[in-house]
C-alpha cells in the first residue's frame, strides 16, 4: 500500500489498524500533525487528503492508498512560509502553537472549498460565489479547537490571506 505524503511517496505495511495521525507521526516522523483528543473533536489533526479537510484521527491509513496527503510541513517551510502560515505569524494567530498546524491545513482546505462554491450553514445562498465574511470563516474553522482563544487572530490571519490570494490571481 502506497500513500504519497507531501509529495514524496510512503509504503504503509503494519496494522491495518493504524489511524493516519499515528503513522504521519510514527511511521513517517512528521510530527506536526499533532494529537490532541483523538476523537475528531478539536481539530488538531486536521490534514488535507486530495485538497480536503480530514481528522487524521479518524481515518485509518490503509483507506489513504493511492491518495496525496499534506500536511503542515508539505505547506511551507521556515525559509519560505506559505502565504497563509505569514498571515498567522503577522497576526499572532498561533500563540501556543498546538492547534496551529490543524489550523492552517483546516483553513487552506475550507478556503478551498469556498472557492469551489461549497456553501456552508450560515452562507447567504446555497449556488455561486461564496463571499467569506468574519462569520463565515468562524462557521467553516469551527471544527478546529484553539485553547488558547486565538480565534479573532485566526479570523484576521485567514482574511488577510484571502485578499491577498485575490489580488495575486487578479
Amino acid at each position: 500500500m502506497q500513500l504519497t505524503i507531501n509529495g514524496t511517496a510512503h509504503e504503509f505495511t503494519g496494522d491495518p489498524r493504524t489511524s493516519l495521525l499515528d503513522f504521519l507521526r510514527d511511521g513517517c516522523g512528521l510530527t506536526g500533525t499533532k494529537k490532541g483528543c483523538d476523537h475528531g473533536q478539536c481539530g488538531a489533526c486536521t490534514v488535507l487528503v486530495n485538497g480536503q479537510r480530514v481528522n487524521s484521527c479518524l481515518t485509518l491509513a490503509i483507506m489513504q492508498d493511492g491518495h496525496a496527503v499534506t500536511t503542515i510541513e508539505g505547506i511551507g517551510t521556515p525559509d519560505a512560509l506559505d502565504p497563509l502560515q505569514a498571515a498567522f505569524v503577522r497576526h499572532d494567530g498561533y500563540q501556543c502553537g498546538y492547534c496551529t498546524p490543524g489550523q492552517i491545513c483546516s483553513a487552506k482546505g475550507m478556503l478551498a472549498e469556498a472557492a469551489n462554491g461549497w456553501a456552508s450553514f450560515v452562507s447567504d445562498n446555497l449556488e455561486g460565489q461564496v463571499e467569506l465574511s468574519a462569520e463565515e470563516i468562524r462557521e467553516r474553522m469551527s471544527g478546529n479547537l484553539c485553547r488558547c482563544g486565538a480565534y479573532s487572530n485566526i479570523v484576521d490571519a485567514i482574511t488577510e490571506a484571502m485578499q491577498a490570494e485575490k489580488v495575486g490571481a487578479a
